[in-house]
């Protein structure tokens, strides 16, 4: 593997992406409910994390004006799915409130946003703020989560930290950019393609890797194949 590249191009060989639910994979992308499910989860299942949105969405708290303002005790009961729910509850109204005071609109943060002022809030990591950002914002930013460093750590390939493996797997995408809109076979903008890595690279890891599924053989077969 000479670069991130050929890893996208083997697991798009293989029929990657798979779940078709929303154009950057992402559910509801560039909406509100990113930045919700982005903390909800953390240290989850996705599948509790749709139950803790379904929860607001029902009591029509799924809004950054509501969830700024309503009492926290109910937030984090109608989360409490997704776990550490009064944690969630309350990282979740206190970004919300920030968000307010600072850009004073959702849609101003998004357009505003910048990836060290989401890293100064409480409860936001890397992983998180990479996804708000991708996600929920359209930025040109791929999110190397914890599926990522582990299926490069099967492949032999060792990084010193996050921002190492972030800016490996995005100098593959851009010095290759031309070859990949040829395989997509459409106009596709960097921002997606890095949306859609992310999301090739889970359903890979989910599918192939985890408990009694750990085969990284497949994902080498097709790397030794070539472009």
């Amino acid at each position: 593997m000479q670069s991130s590249y050929d890893l996208l191009y083997a697991l798009k060989q293989m029929g990657y992406l798979q779940t078709i639910r929303d154009p950057l994979w992402w559910p509801n992308s560039g909406t509100f409910e990113v930045l919700v499910g982005a903390i909800l989860t953390q240290q989850t299942k996705w599948e509790r994390v749709e139950e803790s949105l379904l929860n607001l969405r029902k009591n029509e708290l799924l809004s950054l004006d509501a969830l700024s303002s309503t009492n926290v005790e109910q937030i984090a009961i109608l989360i409490k799915p997704s776990g550490f729910y009064n944690t969630k509850a309350q990282r979740i109204q206190l970004l919300c409130q920030n968000i307010l005071n600072v850009f004073g609109s959702f849609e101003a943060f998004q357009d505003k946003v910048t990836r060290t002022w989401l890293l100064d809030q409480k409860g936001i990591g890397m992983e998180s703020a990479d996804s708000i950002l991708c996600y929920g914002c359209g930025h040109e930013i791929m999110v190397v989560d914890n599926y990522t460093q582990r299926l490069l750590r099967a492949l032999d390939y060792t990084f010193e930290d996050y921002m190492q493996i972030q800016e490996w797997m995005q100098g593959g995408v851009e010095a290759n950019f031309d070859k990949i809109t040829q395989m997509y076979d459409t106009q596709i903008t960097l921002h997606t393609i890095y949306a859609h890595f992310h999301g090739i690279i889970v359903e890979f890891y989910k599918e192939h890797m985890r408990g009694k599924n750990f085969d990284i053989q497949i994902l080498k077969k097709y790397m030794e194949k070539g472009v």
